[in-house]
This record gives C-alpha cells, structure tokens and sequence, in this order.
C-alpha cells in the first residue's frame, strides 16, 4: 500500500480517536491472490492479482485493470481506496481490486478473451455477488466482464449476473453505466462550486481524454458557465489559444481518426499543441485529471496554477503535492469522491440484478446525482466546520462509518 495512504489512515484514525485496533485493520488486507495467467497459444504469460481489502460495509467491490504497470502495491493501493470511496458515498459495500500487468493492445481479440477467461477462471472461488464484485477499469470493458461472468459461471455452476458489474446491457448492465464516472465527477465539481459560491468564468483542461474524460468533457462544453481550452491523451495535447470552447467530439473524432487528439490541432488553426506536462501548468480555473496516477508530484506541484484540480483518476496527485496545494489554497476534490460515479452505478447494477430489475436511464441519472451530492454536502460541512481539506474530510466520513459498523458485513445489503 502507498506510504501515503497509510500515513492518511492513521491520522485520520488519530483525529477521530479509533482504536488502535480499528486503524490497524484498514492497513490491512482481507485476502491477497497473486498469480499468473497464460496463453495456449503463443505461451505468454503474465502476473495477476486480486486484492480483498475490508468488507465491514458489504461485499468487496472493485475494478480490474490491464496495464504493463500493474503491481501488487499498485493494486493493495487501489482496492484500499475503494474502501474508503464506497464509506464516503454511504454504499453498503467494502473495497477490492485486480490486475494483469499486460498490455492488451499487444494482444489479437482472441488473446485478450483467453487472458480475460484464464483470470475469471484462477479468481471464480474467491468472488461471488455476496463476496466481491468485479469491475472494469483501465483498459477493460463490458466486453471483457462479459467474457469473465460467462467463465465464472461455467466455473461456479452459477446463473448469477451479479458476480461481476459494468457488462453489456444485453447481459445484465445497468444503463449509465459507461458515462458514470464523468457523469459523477460533474455532479460533484458542480456542487462543490455551489456550495463555495463560485462566480467566476471557469476555464478548465482536462488530462486524459478517454472514456471519463470524454463525458467529462461533452458536459463541461455543453454548460455555458465553463471553457474547455485544453485536453490530452497519452500521445500529447491540444489548447485553444482564442480560448474558444473546445469540441469534445470534434477532438475525439480526430483522435480516433489518426492516432491521438494532436491530429485535431494539426487541422485546426485556433488551437497548438501541448504536452502533458504543460498541460498541468495552463493558467485556468479548473484542471481535471483523468488518466493515471502521481500526474502532480513534488517534480511538478508548484507550477500548477488552477484554482480547482479534479481527481477523476485513481490518486493522480501525490500526497505530498495535495499537501502544498492545499497549503496554497488550491481546492483538491479528491478521488474518493470524484471518481466515485462509476462504482455507484455499479452498485445501481448489482441491485438490478439481484432484484431482476431494468432500470431507465433518468431513474439511474437521478439516483447517482442523490448519492453524490448528498455525500459532497456532508463532507463539504467538514470541510466548512473544521477548516480542513476536502481529501481529509471525504476520509474522516469514510473512516468513520467503517468504524461504526459491527464488522459483519451485512448492513444494508440489497437495500
């Protein structure tokens, strides 16, 4: 686990008076499963894992990602955070995550459906819809959650589709579920804003235009109160020098037509490239972050000039860069409650599944907006009452509930 998650948990342990016993069991980990999988066909094969954290709210509930970077520290970190993202949104749920140090674009679609079975197949007896619930993350999809139910089905002798979420429609998926993780994070920008009586014009860039990111961007083009001057993807960037709204779908249409959003600069005279890097020091109100981890670090923290920075990926500023920029009056909504859309709507699914429902679009649209604002007011209060950061709030909540819970793991499943 990262040295500063742990050192966030005992603090925040220390500030709310747990036990020592109660802190202790957060840094821990329920059940760890390192493994390999292989392929028949060209003999490859590659480390996995599958990390229990807590499970005193409810089944553990996490992502699966394929990434050449996948680490068992990685994943410990991740499946941690879950944790605490499912307390702070008040879900009945605790927190796992998995993943295969793999590229998948180095694999044909056979490949990637033997290697997403294989793993299935190693994790089957260890999951279940009343254990841990798997999900998509970096580089899967419902086409891969798809492939794994069916093994974990074959393997369980189980006609659940509850075991895993984030599928197809057609087989069990919650409507939403693809623009939840954008979808929330605007919800909470937004109410974040209102809760601080924002005026200003609100320029924003975004690091990261994939899925997230994208529905973060049609909402933020869409709304007549922001800017979108600036977007990237792995490859590189592009800026509007007039400052005129960016056209997140223009961009992506360029981006899928050649190899990155640079091909959309290199047709359009208002705008130039940027990279990465630059991208994070653009003087605007509002930076999202939406690809990978530790994008703002001690190399780079004091070059940051936006007011508002958005963790809509997993840990993207380090603990030490949330430390000055918080000290620097910089607002950091943090991931546990930035990026928390995706796991809400997930449990939106697992309910569907477990009670034989479909639910419409706008039922799943209204319930998430509930769940999020309700939890961003609730941590705003702390923020307001103690003066201190909104990470340190979200977690104080997160924290706290777990704490309160008798540690069976039942409350409030399936309500």
């Amino acid at each position: 686990m990262d040295k500063g998650l742990k050192r966030k948990i005992i603090e925040t342990g220390r500030r709310l008076g747990l036990p020592q016993k109660t802190v202790k069991s957060l840094l821990e980990h329920k059940a760890e499963f390192e493994f390999e999988v292989c392929l028949d066909r060209t003999k490859q094969c590659f480390k996995a894992y599958r990390i229990q954290h807590n499970s005193s709210l409810g089944p553990h509930k996490g992502g699966i990602r394929f990434h050449p970077s996948v680490s068992k520290s990685e994943v410990a970190t991740l499946a941690t955070l879950m944790t605490l993202k499912t307390a702070a949104i008040g879900l009945p749920l605790g927190g796992g995550k998995g993943g295969i140090a793999v590229d998948p674009r180095t694999l044909s679609k056979e490949d990637l459906e033997e290697l997403s079975r294989n793993y299935a197949r190693f994790i089957a007896p260890y999951i279940g819809e009343d254990k841990d619930i798997p999900a998509p993350d970096v580089n899967t999809d419902s086409s891969v959650m798809d492939w794994m139910l069916d093994e974990y089905q074959k393997a369980t002798k189980s006609q659940t589709k509850a075991a895993f979420t984030g599928k197809s429609i057609n087989n069990g998926g919650s409507r939403g579920r693809s623009e939840a993780t954008g979808l929330g994070g605007y919800y909470v920008l937004e109410r974040i804003l209102e809760n601080r009586n924002e005026k200003f014009p609100k320029t924003v860039a975004i690091q990261g235009l994939g899925n997230v990111g994208y529905h973060f961007a049609e909402l933020i083009a869409s709304n007549k109160k922001y800017k979108l001057i600036a977007v990237s993807d792995s490859v590189g960037g592009v800026y509007s020098i007039t400052e005129k709204n960016l056209d997140p779908k223009k961009v992506m249409d360029a981006k899928l037509a050649g190899r990155s959003v640079v091909d959309f600069a290199k047709k359009n005279q208002d705008t130039k490239l940027v990279s990465n890097e630059e991208l994070l020091t653009l003087d605007v109100d509002v930076l999202i972050l939406a690809a990978l981890s530790d994008a703002i670090t001690e190399k780079n923290m004091k070059q940051c000039r936006a007011k508002y920075i958005v963790e809509l990926a997993n840990n993207p500023v380090s603990d030490k860069a949330h430390d000055y920029l918080t000290k620097n009056k910089v607002v950091v909504v943090p991931d546990i409650i930035a990026n928390a859309g995706g796991v809400t709507v997930s449990y939106f699914e697992w309910l569907q599944n477990r009670q034989n429902q479909i639910w419409g679009k706008q039922k799943v649209y209204k319930k998430l907006k509930k769940y999020l604002v309700n939890a961003t007011d609730e941590i705003h209060d702390i923020v307001s009452s103690q003066g201190i950061s909104y990470k340190d709030a979200a977690y104080e909540v997160a924290i706290a509930r777990i704490a309160r819970n008798d540690g069976s793991g039942e409350q409030g499943i399936g309500k």
